[in-house]
């Protein structure tokens, strides 16, 4: 994975009718780093990431991984391209276990193609042998291989998050946009869920994080870019960045008003 990864926005504007939610920001997520994005509720944090990930198609400006263009693209292209995300309210099949959210992931399975359980059974069965395999491995990396068997819908919250970045995992992506990953999770998990994400940095992959919780910002991040209404407000490694006057009066005054 080293090397992967390096995501550009470059003044990149997206609007609903009149109103600018995101407005000309430009940011880079160094390859091999976790780069933070924070700013009061409202700031276009999420609408930035819907745009990165092809969820919404930008009205100016570029999006490039490892030098490749993403912006227009759709969401399916994007993560085939090596991006992937996670959503601040988890978003798995509810009535599938844990372990079939993960080996749902891996595209173009020979097993959907019908005819292929008839013509070429063993390979089948040999694809699916592996990819439960790997979804096993990552679940136990996760600390989820307990309710591998479990309903995605009957697990705790903080879990659901965990199967979030497990799916992700099984992609093999370049980067991985984590939308508030800490929102909702308990201290022990939350623990758990940081210690992961920096095993992951330590082995290369690329991160983007919106997080409200600064001691996990402080824990995880190497930069940080704050946005407030729309726009890029400032830059900088985060226990400077959060002291400077302008950030602390988005959070606490006007924009956060």
């Amino acid at each position: 994975m080293g090397g992967r990864g390096q995501l550009e926005v470059r003044e990149v504007a997206v609007a609903f009718g009149a109103v600018r939610a995101v407005d000309g920001v430009s940011l880079t997520a160094a390859a091999g780093r976790i780069t933070g994005l924070i700013g009061p509720n409202g700031a276009g944090k999420t609408t930035l990431f819907n745009a990165i990930a092809g969820e919404l198609r930008s009205q100016a400006g570029q999006i490039l991984l490892d030098g490749h263009r993403l912006d227009g693209l759709p969401p399916h292209r994007v993560f085939a391209a090596g991006l992937a995300r996670t959503f601040q309210i988890p978003r798995p099949f509810a009535g599938m276990t844990v372990l079939e959210n993960l080996m749902t992931v891996p595209a173009r399975q020979k097993g959907e193609r019908f005819w292929m359980n008839w013509i070429a059974r063993g390979a089948v069965r040999a694809e699916e042998r592996a990819i439960r395999a790997r979804a096993e491995a990552i679940m136990e990396f996760c600390g989820l291989a307990p309710v591998a068997r479990s309903r995605a819908g009957a697990i705790s919250g903080g879990q659901q998050k965990l199967v979030e970045l497990a799916r992700a995992l099984m992609a093999e992506p370049a980067i991985i946009l984590l939308d508030e990953p800490g929102a909702g999770v308990n201290s022990r998990l939350l623990d758990h869920l940081v210690d992961r994400i920096r095993a992951l940095n330590a082995r290369g992959m690329t991160f983007l994080i919106i997080e409200h919780n600064m001691d996990v910002i402080g824990a995880l991040c190497d930069q940080v870019l704050v946005m407030a209404a729309g726009r890029r407000l400032a830059e900088g490694p985060p226990a400077a960045v959060i002291r400077r006057p302008e950030v602390i009066e988005a959070y606490l005054g006007g924009a956060a008003a």
